[in-house]
Formats: structure tokens, sequence, C-alpha cells
């Protein structure tokens, strides 16, 4: 049976999502961040060597990327759910936005929050680049979402659980003001129960 090491406040609620979507059995083993520095703790350094969540273990096998343990954890069920179907047009849509949400828009969105936890006077040279990749991005994100009512088509992916995380990230940071159909988009999938449940643990 699959073992999570779960982070309160980390992106291994997009692994714990996926779980309860597929209804799948799994053994979950909670980490807290330290209440000040917010760091994960010493614990999870014990599992694997970034000390960083989520880990998942299942046998011999031990991975720690949330868009890897993703891809492991559809190839264990048997009907292969939340993944189109290969060589459709869908299947590299769903591949596109799973990368886009920790390649392109992870860097931008991650890097912004951490520039507002410290105190900053005057502009960078990081700023403009920092701007200038949120609104491409978010652009991207805001027509794709007018044409269709979920990243890889008109079915929900796994490719939706990797971008809702980084696009809460996204809001908690400010960055999605005034983008009206990634709003509705975030509204609607967090009503799915499994998202609630997953939610729920921290």
């Amino acid at each position: 049976m699959i073992t999570l090491h779960h982070l309160n406040r980390s992106r291994s609620k997009r692994v714990l999502w996926l779980l309860e979507e597929l209804a799948m059995p799994y053994e979950r083993i909670d980490h807290q961040r330290d209440a000040i520095s917010h760091l994960a703790p010493a614990s999870l350094k014990q599992i694997h060597p970034l000390g960083k969540a989520p880990v998942m273990v299942d046998g011999d096998v031990m991975l720690c990327e949330s868009s890897t343990i993703m891809e492991y954890i559809i190839n264990q069920d048997e009907l292969e759910r939340l993944r189109p179907a290969k060589d459709t047009a869908a299947y590299y849509q769903y591949l596109e936005w799973s990368h886009f949400s920790e390649g392109s828009l992870g860097l931008p969105v991650i890097t912004n929050l951490f520039m507002k936890m410290e105190q900053r006077e005057g502009k960078y040279p990081m700023d403009t680049y920092i701007a200038k990749e949120i609104e491409v991005d978010f652009s991207y994100i805001e027509t794709t979402l007018s044409q269709r009512a979920y990243f890889a088509g008109a079915e929900f992916t796994a490719a939706d659980i990797m971008m809702t995380i980084i696009l809460e990230i996204a809001s908690e940071g400010g960055l999605l003001e005034g983008k009206v159909n990634t709003l509705a988009y975030l509204t609607t999938i967090q009503q799915r129960p499994a998202y609630q449940k997953a939610a729920s643990f921290g």
C-alpha cells in the first residue's frame, strides 16, 4: 500500500487529492511546519535526503516530486483514470499543463511569494522579469479557461490537480485579481469532494 508523507501547507496536497479522487487505499503520515520559520521539520529529512514533501513510498519505490508521484499513482490504477488516452490531443494538453504548473508558472509564482516575505525598497532587475512572466503566463491561462472547462479539454484530469495547487499559491500572492476565468475555474474545482477532503488535512 502507498504511504504518503504529507506536510501541511505544501504541494503534497496534490497527491492526497489524487488518491482521494481515485479512492485508492493509502497511509498518510503527517509532518508539521515550524510555527515560526514555516520550514519543514527534521522528520522529513529522515525520510528523504531533500527533506521536502511530498514523499511517497510504495515497497522499494520512493519518490519525492509531486508530478512524478502523480504519474506513478495513475499507473497503479487499473483504468489509468484522470489521464487522457495516449496519442490523443487531450493527452498532450495534459502533459503540457502538468509540466507548465511547476515549470513556466512555478518560478514566477514562487519567486513572487518569496519576494513578499522580505522588506524591500525600490525596484530590482528581477521585478521586471517576474512581472513580465506573470503577465504572459496568466494571460495564457485565462485564454485557455475561456475556451474549455478543464486544462486538458472537456474532462477533469490530474493536470487540473497540478494546476489548481499552484493557482492557489498564486491567489495567496495576489496574482489572480481580475482573472475572471481563472477564479471561476478555481471556485468550481474546489467544490469537488475529493479536493475538500484533501484540503481538510491541512
